[in-house]
């Protein structure tokens, strides 16, 4: 220990003098590859060992020089996430997915927010393919035309929630799922006259809507209105649309609303408990993209939750896919859990490899019946 202590302060007394590897192996009492096992590959020391070499990192301040690393062509142990914002629950579940994904792996995660820009996103893509990332995820922003972003790539990359034909690595929520769900919790509740509300401006949204439309084509006796209106992060569209069916007389009244996304839903439920309209009393309402930050309304609304955390998951697992070579050869049909996923492939060049992650029903005071306890009241905390 003396001996370890006049080395401390040999290191610390040489005019700041940076830290070497060596430095860190020497003062830990292990070899230069248990130091680079530490750094790149933690997963193949054992906790104890771990251990002693972070605290030794610590104490010595060694900081590895990626940029040396990079300067002798190799990738850094890092991927990029790109996402569209950052006030919109669903994307901070993915993140939260994938940064725990990558850590298994031994990978950190850098997070970019495009702030819904094109022209951000696109620069933070070539941002992280120029600083050697070892590979890129982006959920790209909501259009009703999206192509993917480059058709050549540098590093594996995975596009998420995102349904695409073309070449590439795709993950996304099962959003006709997630219309059938909410179509099938309506009729459970006794429904006669469900009204959709959203502008279906984008795959997601369009999916969801076919959902609904299939659930509901076995039941010829309850009536489907769509009103084909209101942006779908926008709750004032949402409210304007709820004030309007308040109005309607109370035999054209819907009693059941569903809204493509929670912040329309939630618009609706204000407005209607603004004109003195019961929910779910007279009228039940509910969501359908879980998106906690929309649930701040007097009704906790219900919604179907595509699983943010688990696609921020599988993107990372497609990443490691591509990075070791493993992509599939032939045309596959995969579950995850419940949820199917099909792989097609002709050449390594032209997979595409979409994977369909099955959305969940959280039912809440807006569509339960007064009898009922919010018996699925959850940690928010937990689902972020």
């Amino acid at each position: 220990m003396l001996q370890s202590g006049l080395y401390l302060k040999r290191i610390k007394g040489a005019a700041m003098a940076k830290v070497k590897i060596s430095d860190v192996a020497r003062e830990a009492g292990v070899s230069l590859g248990t130091v680079s096992n530490a750094l790149n590959h933690p997963e193949k020391l054992c906790p104890e060992t771990l251990k002693l070499i972070n605290e030794t990192i610590s104490r010595l301040g060694y900081l590895p020089n990626q940029s040396a690393r990079q300067l002798a062509g190799g990738a850094t142990k890092s991927f990029g996430l790109v996402l569209p914002r950052l006030d919109h629950g669903f994307s901070l579940q993915i993140a939260s997915g994938a940064h725990n994904e990558a850590r298994k792996h031994g990978y950190d995660l850098l997070i970019a927010n495009a702030d819904n820009d094109d022209i951000l996103e696109d620069h933070y893509l070539r941002y992280f393919m120029g600083t050697q990332m070892s590979g890129v995820m982006v959920q790209p922003m909501a259009s009703p035309d999206w192509p993917p972003a480059m058709t050549k790539m540098p590093v594996p990359i995975v596009h998420l929630d995102i349904h695409c034909s073309e070449p590439g690595y795709y993950v996304a929520a099962d959003n006709e799922a997630q219309g059938r769900i909410i179509a099938e919790l309506a009729i459970a509740r006794g429904a006669h006259h469900i009204v959709v509300v959203g502008r279906a401006a984008f795959m997601q949204l369009t999916l969801r809507v076919l959902g609904i439309h299939k659930a509901l084509a076995l039941h010829p006796d309850i009536k489907i209105e769509v009103i084909d209106a209101g942006e779908w992060n926008t709750a004032a569209d949402g409210y304007g649309i709820g004030a309007q069916i308040a109005e309607r007389p109370a035999d054209e009244r819907p009693d059941f609303v569903v809204g493509l996304t929670d912040v329309l839903a939630s618009g609706v439920v204000s407005a209607l408990v603004d004109k003195g309209i019961s929910v779910p009393g007279q009228v039940r309402v509910a969501g359908c993209d879980g998106n906690p930050l929309a649930w701040s309304g007097s009704v906790p609304l219900t919604t179907v939750a595509p699983p943010g955390y688990e696609i921020g998951r599988k993107g990372v697992q497609l990443l490691m896919e591509q990075i070791e070579n493993k992509a599939p050869a032939k045309t596959k049909h995969i579950r995850v859990g419940s949820a199917a996923r099909t792989v097609t492939a002709v050449a390594a060049e032209d997979i595409n490899r979409q994977e369909l992650v099955r959305p969940f029903l959280l039912e809440r005071a807006s569509t339960q019946a007064s009898s009922q306890t919010d018996a699925t009241a959850i940690n928010l905390g937990a689902y972020l």
